[in-house]
């Protein structure tokens, strides 16, 4: 790669992010707090695992002593974690939301009369989900102060003799048996920002019988180059012309505060220039933390027409897989795809589209509240049809905070090459003002 060319069309780390609207701000800095929140540590010592309506205080203290400090990062998160608003955000999602029902109904089977975990239950809802598909025992584990409501809306349910909410991290509290299945809605943007897949690993590994079942079974992440004129129009071009007044001078911060970080906004089938690339499969019944930590694919792209390149556009779908469809050995290496070149065409959005019931944030698909995350370049780079795409991205933890994203993307194509790096990390305060 050139070295200063090849940052020309890219990211430079040292200056502030500017990256989305101030709506799509306020939904990924929502989102994100969500996610952390459901592993941050909770105020007032609400440690360990503690059923919501029997706290004991000299517990709490161990816990809260055995355990990684609790920051004012932490505590930020976990404050707005507690909103309702967050919570409705996902649950109006629909697509989502049915989406998981209609999969704890599909394996009613392997749920009645079994115990449950619900990794990071939010409101309780996929837990009440389970005991209407007669599970045995749920088990709704949540970090956050959500907990407490959580509790209350099982009550309210008449539910409390089937489900028992438990206020703290996954790591922390304490199930004394054994468990059958375990559900979560651990995606988060370019599926693995937040790393709360870390979480599900977890419960699996300290409770998941063998051959347990997990819903989620299975995730891919996909990306393919992207054309997106209006896009592009709307936050650099209208610069060019304002009333009659020439403030071109303005483009280079343009372009910096609209495309330095990744965006997550909706685009459409028609945006997409080739068949995608998958950038990582994950088998949720092997995959380790390990794994999680850094994810790299070289991919090669042709583009099925002549047009502006854009960017690249990330998206993802989950599969809820029965026994027999997924792993079962839950120790075991997992087997991961993170480096299969589609040579532009070959491989299709999925494999076995039939197999199990799949919940898509595809852009051809039903819009939901993940839409795609899209790295936009500074500048666009024009392609004719057939014209290579080629190089790699790497997905990594920061050492910050291993729930920020760190994103590594070098592409080349007409003999030009280019490097963009970003880093995905929740909104803050002050993003979202005004």
């Amino acid at each position: 790669m050139n070295s200063s060319p090849a940052y020309s069309n890219g990211y430079h780390p040292q200056q502030q992010q500017h990256g989305m609207s101030q709506r799509d701000k306020v939904r990924r800095g929502t989102r994100a707090r969500s996610r952390e929140l459901r592993e941050s540590f909770g105020s007032g010592g609400n440690f360990g695992g503690l059923r919501v309506s029997e706290h004991n205080k000299q517990q709490q203290q161990q816990q809260q002593q055995q355990g990684a400090p609790c920051t004012d990062f932490d505590m930020a998160y976990f404050h707005s974690y507690a909103h309702v608003g967050i919570h409705e955000e996902m649950i109006k999602d629909r697509v989502r939301t049915e989406t998981y029902r209609t999969a704890i109904m599909q394996h009613q089977s392997s749920i009645a009369g079994k115990v449950v975990v619900d990794v990071g239950c939010g409101t309780g809802i996929l837990s009440i989900f389970c005991a209407q598909a007669g599970a045995k025992r749920v088990y709704a584990v949540d970090a956050s102060d959500i907990a407490v409501q959580a509790n209350e809306v099982v009550k309210a349910n008449n539910l409390s003799e089937t489900i028992i909410v438990l206020h703290g991290r996954v790591e922390d509290v304490d199930i004394d048996e054994e468990v059958d299945v375990i559900i979560s809605e651990w995606m988060g943007y370019m599926l693995l920002y937040e790393s709360m897949l870390g979480s599900v690993i977890t419960a699996r590994d300290r409770w998941l019988k063998p051959g347990g079942l997990i819903l989620p079974s299975s995730a891919t992440l996909y990306m393919a180059p992207i054309t997106h004129s209006d896009r592009y129009s709307e936050s650099i071009d209208f610069w060019r012309n304002v009333y009659g007044i020439d403030m071109s001078a303005m483009l280079p911060l343009a372009k910096q505060c609209a495309f330095e970080e990744p965006c997550v906004e909706t685009i459409v089938g028609e945006n997409v220039l080739t068949w995608p690339h998958v950038v990582k499969q994950v088998d949720c019944h092997t995959i380790t933390l390990h794994e999680l930590e850094s994810v790299t694919t070289n991919y090669k792209f042709k583009s099925m027409m002549r047009a502006p390149l854009h960017g690249f556009a990330f998206w993802f779908d989950v599969e809820f897989s029965g026994p027999a469809l997924a792993g079962t050995n839950n120790h075991a290496p997992s087997s991961l795809i993170s480096n299969h070149p589609v040579d532009g065409q070959q491989r299709k959005k999925r494999a076995n589209p039939n197999e199990a019931l799949v919940l898509s944030t595809a852009p051809e698909d039903p819009p939901t509240h993940w839409q795609q995350t899209v790295l936009y370049f500074y500048d666009p780079i024009e392609v004719e049809q057939d014209q290579l795409i080629e190089g790699s991205v790497t997905l990594s933890q920061s050492k910050e905070n291993r729930r920020f994203m760190n994103i590594h993307l070098e592409y080349a194509s007409g003999g030009r090459s280019f490097v963009k790096e970003s880093v995905m990390r929740p909104g803050f305060s002050a993003e979202l003002s005004g």
